[in-house]
C-alpha cells in the first residue's frame, strides 16, 4: 500500500510538475510590448488605432498573438524612469516609447531590450541613435520631427495675421529639451520676421489659464503652440481658452481647429505611431533595432478654421486657402 500511494504522488507530482510548463510554455509563446508614454491613454486614442494598425500590417493583433503591456506617466515626467525599470523587469520583448521624455528613460533603463520610438525631435540631436540611418545600439523608431517645423508656423501665423508685431510661443518647460529648441528657434524666426516673441511656460491645466492671462497682459497678438506632448493633448482645451480671450492661435495637430482653433500646421503623428507599430511588429519577428533606420513621416497637414477666421475679424489670404489641406467652414 505504501509503495502504490508512493507511486500516486510520484504520479501526481510528475503530472504537476509537467503541467508548469506546458502552462509557461503557452504563456511565453505571445510576446509582450512594453508601451511606455507621458500622457494618458484617453489623450492618445487615436495614435494608439495607428500603431495597432502598424502592428497589424506585420501580423500581429493584440490579445490574438501579441500582448501590450501599457505603462502611462498621466503628465507626470518624474514617474517615467520607474514605469520603464517596471518594464525591463517584465522582460518585454520591446519597449514602444512616445516623447522625448519617455525615450530617455527607456534608453536608461536598458541596454538590450529593442526600443522603437516616437518623437517629434531630431533623433540624432537628442542622442536616441548614432545616424538615421544607421541607429546602433538597441534603438530605432520613427520622428516626425514636428520641433523643426516651428519658424514655418511662425510664418503661415504671420500671414494670417500680419498686423500682429507681438507674438508667443507657448512650451512646456518639464519638457526641457524640445522647450529649449523650439524657443530658439521661434526667436530666430521672429527676428527675421521683423516680430517681438514673448515665450511662456505651462506645464499643468492650471498653468494654461495663468499663460493666457499673461498673452492679455503682454498684449500678444498671435500664438504658436508647441509640439509638446502634454499641450497636444489639450488641443480641445487651448482652442476654447484662444476663442475665449480672442486670440488668434496655431497649433500643430487637426484636433485644434476642430476645435475651434484657427490653424495647425504640423506632420502626421499618427502615421508616425504606425510605423512604430511596423517596426515593433519586425522585431518581434526576428529583426534587429540596429539594422532598422529610423523613418521620418514626410505627410505635412495644414488646416484652417474659417468660422473662426470670421469670428476673429481675419480675411484669410486666397493663397493660403489654396494651400490648405483642409478647410473648417
Amino acid at each position: 500500500m505504501a509503495i502504490q500511494i508512493g507511486r500516486r504522488e510520484l504520479l501526481a507530482a510528475l503530472g504537476g510538475a509537467g503541467a508548469w510548463p506546458l502552462t509557461a510554455r503557452a504563456q511565453q509563446t505571445m510576446p509582450v510590448i512594453g508601451f511606455l508614454h507621458s500622457a494618458s491613454p484617453d489623450a492618445y486614442a487615436r495614435y494608439l488605432v495607428a500603431f495597432r494598425n502598424g502592428l497589424k500590417e506585420i501580423g500581429y493583433i493584440e490579445g490574438q498573438n501579441v500582448a501590450i503591456e501599457f505603462r502611462w506617466a498621466e503628465d507626470q515626467f518624474d514617474r517615467l524612469p520607474a514605469l520603464a525599470a517596471d518594464l525591463v523587469r517584465r522582460r518585454a520583448n520591446v519597449i514602444v516609447t512616445g516623447g522625448v521624455p519617455a525615450g530617455l528613460a527607456a534608453k536608461a533603463a536598458t541596454t538590450t531590450i529593442p526600443i522603437v520610438f516616437s518623437t517629434a525631435a531630431d533623433p540624432v540631436e537628442i542622442g536616441f541613435v548614432a545616424s538615421l540611418s544607421h541607429p546602433g545600439a538597441n534603438l530605432t523608431g520613427a520622428t516626425n520631427l514636428n520641433i523643426a517645423l516651428g519658424p514655418k508656423q511662425l510664418e503661415v501665423l504671420h500671414e494670417l495675421v500680419p498686423a500682429a508685431s507681438v507674438v508667443a510661443l507657448l512650451v512646456n518647460p518639464t519638457n526641457a529639451i524640445l522647450a529649449k529648441r523650439q524657443s530658439e528657434d521661434l526667436y530666430a524666426a521672429a527676428q527675421s520676421l521683423g516680430l517681438r516673441l514673448h515665450v511662456l511656460h505651462a506645464s499643468t491645466d492650471r498653468d494654461l489659464d495663468g499663460a493666457f492671462s499673461t498673452l492679455v497682459q503682454l498684449r500678444v497678438g498671435a500664438l504658436v503652440i508647441g509640439a509638446d506632448i502634454f499641450l497636444i493633448a489639450r488641443s480641445k482645451q487651448l482652442a476654447a481658452l484662444a476663442a475665449r480671450h480672442a486670440v488668434p492661435a496655431m497649433g500643430l495637430v487637426r484636433e485644434f481647429p476642430a476645435a475651434g482653433g484657427l490653424v495647425s500646421y504640423g506632420g502626421s503623428i499618427s502615421d508616425s505611431y504606425r510605423l512604430v507599430g511596423v517596426y515593433a511588429g519586425r522585431i518581434l519577428g526576428g529583426e534587429k533595432p540596429a539594422a532598422l533606420p529610423v523613418q521620418q513621416t514626410t505627410k505635412v497637414e495644414l488646416v484652417l478654421n474659417l468660422k473662426t477666421a470670421r469670428a476673429l475679424g481675419i480675411t484669410v489670404p486666397l493663397p493660403l486657402s489654396g494651400r490648405a489641406d483642409e478647410v473648417i467652414e
